[in-house]
């Protein structure tokens, strides 16, 4: 049987990142890769684009992952500038917004990670915690590009598609992200949060949408809990493919 497809968007990496790469680069860190290969999917990588049709890039694929990295546009949930923010790249805000649009209007498993369930939520209307060391209360969450990530549990909803795939209702994750989840978005339901009552994950109310905050591709290889969301992601890819095909 063949493997089912998932469209990764990859991202623009500036001049200079790469050594002997003059121009730039488009990329995905290798743990997603890794564990979608480890879930029996295969990884296709798509560079930003300035506009076109989403439909037509999705026509040939069975799921999405939309990963992690640099800061949302503010302005796409309805905020200014902060001081702190970092990477935005507002063709990338484009494309993996069209995407996520066009894969659940069609139907297409989601998963989103960090910056991805972001994403997710401000597509859908919701807003986000523009810093998380602002907002009193909360805990360490970590700090993207600066020192390792933070470890905490995220208690899962009873009942929520997270729960059921990684058989757990508590998981420990691996986090890095000084941005988060505020108001939640139309159609989107919480099922995950820190002890200090960040949400940490959302599903969708209408077809396969799975977003963490967390990084489960940083522990994927060790924890099967965090490997299992992409299994999912990969099995509920597998169904559509024979349907595709």
């Amino acid at each position: 049987m063949a493997r089912p497809l998932v469209l990764i968007p990859a991202y623009r990496l500036h001049r200079g990142r790469v050594s002997r790469w003059d121009d730039g680069a488009v990329a995905v860190p290798d743990l997603y890769v890794q564990a979608l290969v480890r879930a029996k999917a295969t990884p296709v990588l798509l560079p930003p684009f300035e506009a076109g049709a989403p439909a037509e890039a999705l026509s040939s694929f069975d799921g999405l992952l939309l990963i992690g990295g640099g800061d949302v546009e503010p302005a796409l949930y309805g905020a200014g500038d902060h001081a702190e923010q970092y990477d935005v790249d507002t063709a990338r805000d484009a494309t993996e917004t069209a995407l996520l649009r066009e894969a659940m209007g069609i139907g297409l498993p989601v998963l989103a990670v960090c910056r991805g369930a972001q994403v997710v939520n401000a597509a859908f209307g919701g807003t986000l915690i523009q810093h998380i060391p602002d907002v009193q209360g909360l805990v360490d969450h970590g700090k993207p590009n600066a020192g390792g990530p933070s470890m905490h549990d995220v208690k899962l909803a009873s009942g929520s598609g997270i729960a059921a795939a990684t058989g757990q209702e508590r998981l420990s994750c691996s986090s890095h992200h000084h941005q988060g989840i505020d108001r939640v978005g139309e159609g989107l339901v919480p099922v995950g949060w820190t002890d200090d009552g960040l949400v940490e994950a959302l599903e969708g109310e209408n077809g396969w949408v799975v977003a963490v905050q967390w990084h489960p591709e940083d522990t994927a290889a060790e924890d099967a809990a965090q490997q299992a969301l992409f299994d999912a992601l990969a099995e509920r890819a597998s169904s559509r493919s024979r349907r595709r095909n």
